[in-house]
This record gives structure tokens, sequence and C-alpha cells, in this order.
């Protein structure tokens, strides 16, 4: 169990901070024209789109950065908690978007990150 926590945090974390690290640093434009998924993006203020971005790239990091470093632990399901309520807000953005195919991503992304948050306050925790 351990190792499958540790897999899909690593992997998450590399999604959410490569995602969130270009909507820090792209425009809303540019993120938009990079195709039908990203148009959710015309949605939302600029500055906006920039603060998920630095959610993510946060929470990305705080699901392994504090396990590795061994210093505060117990942050990391609550990074995971964190990205579940991201993409919570994706997933409501997807339904008034009627982009419910595209949606199906953000419940996977959820569940994954549902998982972490689940075993690292459960059975794996880091602290006990």
């Amino acid at each position: 169990m351990n190792i499958a926590l540790w897999t899909v945090a690593g992997l998450l974390s590399v999604a959410y901070v490569a995602g969130g690290g270009l909507k820090v640093i792209m425009s809303r434009e540019r993120i938009a024209a990079t195709g039908p998924a990203a148009e959710w993006v015309e949605d939302f203020r600029p500055s906006s789109v920039k603060a998920i971005g630095a959610l993510e790239v946060l929470g990305g990091l705080g699901l392994v950065l504090p396990a590795v470093l061994g210093i505060a632990q117990e942050l990391v399901p609550l990074a995971a908690l964190g990205l579940v309520m991201i993409m919570v807000g994706a997933a409501i953005t997807r339904i008034g978007r009627h982009e419910y195919g595209l949606m199906l991503a953000d419940l996977t992304y959820l569940a994954l990150a549902a998982f972490v948050a689940w075993g690292r306050f459960g059975p794996e925790a880091f602290v006990g």
C-alpha cells in the first residue's frame, strides 16, 4: 500500500507542478489556445487562473516534499485534500460548461488525490 501511495503521489505531483506551473507562467489567452480542454480559462479572470495554478503547484509539492524531507509529514494528506477541493471546483466548472467527457479526467485526478488523502490519514500515515 505504501508503494502505491508513493507512486500515485509522485505522479500527481509531477502533473500538478507541471500543469499549475504553466498556468502561472502562461497568459490566459495562450492557455485557452492549447485546445478544447483548456477553454475553461475563458470563464475566469487572469488573476484567478494564476491563483489556481499557484495552488496546484503548492499542492503538488505538498504531496511529496514533506515526506521526502521528513518535515511536517502531516501536510501530505492535507495537500491531497486541497487538490481534491480544486478538482471538485474543476468538475463543477465542467458541468457548467457541459463538458462531461472532459470532466472524467477531473474526476480521475480527484479520485487519485482522495486515495492519497485516505491512505496518508489512515492506514499508511507518516505520523501516529
